[in-house]
């Protein structure tokens, strides 16, 4: 929903400069999960050796903050004015500093100034905050606070923190406490909120001092030492490493992505947990009850924990464009390698046991489990809700257990039914969407076995699930999301097979499927050289206003993916079809000006397409056919119809072959009419509020 991100330099020399340089380049990194506004606090003058207060009761002077409307490129260029503006030295150099960032999608307040983020406690700045997430008892903490006398300036629901924390600490020294510390603050605030949040907390009267804390929503600590050259065995203790007067640079981040150029030493910060960067120290506190239904603690009693460093599996060049033009290109061409990525170690071929087969270790002991379910419950949201959709019919097929559907929204709405007997199975990219996370609550709750599907090692929904599966796509950066969707449907492809790997009536089609699982990479390769025809067909579609989707059976998703890739980047109205309810109202819009593509690739419900097609092409629709290599003469006799041929794969993964097609329309289709392909209108990455 918005990035947050922070720089703390310790007893390493940085110039101003450098310092915004960080700070705005973090952002960069961030910035797909929100561009409609963005903001940095930093540093005034250098108080390395500046206590809380002095003697005369004097006080270190405000942070500086910046906040501007728009994208990142837009602080950056009202940052530089206001230094000219100001003779702002850049040049100035900090032994230790703290600077926060963050880049938002608006939730609380049109993007403006003064609903972006730091926000603050008031005129001082003696207490900023930047945060991600929501805070739903904002409005009874505003009113509180309002009668306390303090003024609110912004429509946020994140303004309520800073506020909150000033009062705290007001009230503290007005009881005589001169030694109340950040955390104890921050702690206090913690106990009032309630929501899903992660905040990074900098304050005039704590200097050099950041505070981290979160709960539901992500957040990590990278660290870097001495350049990162240190002793193997400092790493596999964090009390060692973060304790040491060593030089450092730390950064808190909401994604790995703003912080791998920097560090592969990270930390994932808990649910819970308060971490405090305070002289080249990180101290952790964490509630001992860990949270109640709406997020507030219940704790009064936090305890210190020690936390090991973990080291992050991924490359800078895989958060790079490359060669391509956009973030969006670049994931739709490497599908071949992120499918590769997601079935190696996984699959097994040949051998004297079993002939083929498939290994899930995240699963392997709650198999038997999942065979003797009710019933098993696909949960997800938007493009992931799609691909549980895609691999239904083989869930069902392969393990003979019932497979429902439910978008999590819903699910929590009308309070559905999920039952102890059940296994639910959540799938999420990101592994933090909100309304998938109050659904894996409930689910707990009801005592189901929950597993997790996500592309996200350490996410909310990986920790908190009893078993699951990564699906390894790597990182996407592109807010429509393309190859973790091949990839889900791939695992999940997988995992019937690993569920009905008992049933030895099925043992011939399970072959079949882990053979077409192999040559995925080669079949994706082949339908990516369509790239210039799909180009070509965008050119045709670039004015028109709709476009219709008609898909059945396991391309029913397809279909739905295909138009939701069409509206989400081109903003173009576009609507996936059930062509078996064509004619219960959707032929009414059938005529010669309205683009239909139909989906008729070979496979059970081939037959019944090719009806559709002549229905259709009787009522003079403009068709755009997706069919198999060498049935375009029988989907389109005598032509009429723009014809997409792909290649053929065992039917329960012809929808990975299916959408590329469709990814790579919706690109076009956007570059031409000169949209933001990688950040399209009013949507983010990852949806982490309600």
């Amino acid at each position: 929903m918005c990035g947050i991100f922070a720089y703390l330099n310790y007893n390493v020399n940085r110039e101003r400069r450098h310092i915004l340089q960080v700070l705005f380049n973090g952002l960069r990194r961030l910035e797909y999960r929100g561009y409609d506004s963005a903001g940095i606090s930093i540093d005034d003058g250098d108080f390395s050796s500046f206590p809380r207060s002095s003697s005369d009761g004097s006080l270190s002077p405000p942070p500086l903050v910046f906040r501007q409307e728009g994208n990142i490129e837009s602080l950056v260029k009202s940052v530089y004015q206001e230094v000219v503006a100001t003779e702002l030295n850049l040049e100035k150099s900090f032994t230790t500093h703290a600077g926060i960032a963050h880049t938002r999608w608006a939730t609380h307040g049109e993007p403006a100034p003064r609903n972006s983020h730091p926000q603050t406690s008031g005129s001082g700045n003696d207490f900023l905050v930047v945060h991600n997430g929501v805070i739903t008892n904002y409005e009874v903490l505003k009113e509180t606070l309002v009668r306390h006398g303090f003024t609110f300036e912004s429509e946020t629901d994140t303004e309520v923190i800073p506020k909150l924390a000033k009062f705290v600490f007001d009230k503290a020294n007005e009881e005589g406490d001169q030694t109340v510390t950040f955390s104890q603050v921050v702690l206090e605030v913690m106990r009032h909120l309630e929501g899903a949040y992660a905040l990074i907390f900098k304050s005039r009267h704590y200097p050099n001092e950041l505070i981290a804390c979160k709960r539901g929503s992500p957040l990590l600590l990278g660290v870097k030492e001495n350049d990162d050259v240190c002793n193997g065995s400092a790493f596999h203790d964090a009390k060692f490493l973060l304790q040491n007067s060593n030089p450092k640079e730390l950064f808190l981040s909401s994604d790995a992505n703003a912080i791998v150029e920097h560090t592969k030493k990270v930390l994932v910060i808990e649910d819970g947990e308060v971490v405090h960067l305070k002289e080249g120290t990180v101290s952790i506190l964490k509630f001992n009850n860990d949270k109640g239904r709406n997020g507030g603690s219940r704790s009064a009693r936090p305890a210190s924990v020690q936390r090991a460093l973990s080291t992050l599996e991924m490359e800078v060049e895989q958060i790079n464009k490359g060669t391509y033009k956009h973030y969006m290109q670049k994931e739709i061409h490497e599908q071949p390698e992120s499918l590769t990525t997601t079935l190696r170690g996984r699959l097994l071929r040949g051998g004297s046991w079993k002939a083929k087969t498939v290994l899930l270790g995240g699963l392997k002991d709650h198999l038997k489990t999942i065979r003797r379910s009710r019933r098993i419950v696909f949960i997800g949201c938007g493009t992931s809700y799609n691909a549980a959709l895609a691999a239904r019919p083989i869930m069902e097929e392969l393990s003979g257990v019932p497979v429902t559907m439910e978008i999590a929204s819903d699910l929590l709405d009308r309070q559905g039914l999920i039952y102890r007997e059940d296994t639910v199975v959540f799938v999420s990219q990101s592994g933090e969407t909100a309304d998938t996370l109050l659904a894996l609550e409930y689910a707990l709750e009801n005592g189901a076995l929950c597993v997790g599907i996500t592309n996200t090692v350490g996410s909310v929904i990986a920790r908190n699930t009893h078993c699951g599966v990564h699906i390894n796509a790597g990182c996407e950066i592109g807010v429509a999301s393309t190859k973790a969707y091949t990839s889900q449907i791939a695992v999940m492809a997988m995992l019937a097979l690993a569920i009905g790997a008992d049933t030895i009536s099925k043992q011939e089609r399970r072959e079949a499927i882990i053979d077409g699982l192999f040559d995925l990479p080669n079949k994706i390769r082949e339908v990516l050289k369509l790239d210039q025809e799909m180009k070509d067909l965008a050119k045709l579609l670039i004015a028109e206003q709709s476009l219709l989707v008609f898909g059945r059976g396991y391309n029913y998703a397809t279909a739905l993916e295909g138009a939701l890739k069409v509206k989400e980047v081109a903003l173009m109205h576009s609507e996936g079809i059930l062509a078996g309810e064509m004619k219960h109202g959707p032929l009414a819009l059938v005529d010669e000006n309205l683009p239909i593509v139909v989906i008729a690739t070979r496979d059970a419900c081939f037959s019944k397409q090719q009806s559709v097609i002549q229905q259709l092409r009787a009522r003079k629709g403009r068709l755009i056919v997706m069919c198999s290599k060498g049935d375009a003469a029988s989907v389109c006799p005598g032509g009429g119809c723009r014809v997409i041929e792909v290649p053929q794969v065992e039917d329960c993964l012809q929808p990975v072959v299916n959408i590329v097609p469709f990814q790579l329309l919706a690109y076009h289709l956007t570059v031409l009419r000169g949209y933001n392909v990688d950040q399209p209108r009013n949507l983010a990455k990852s949806v982490t509020t309600q």
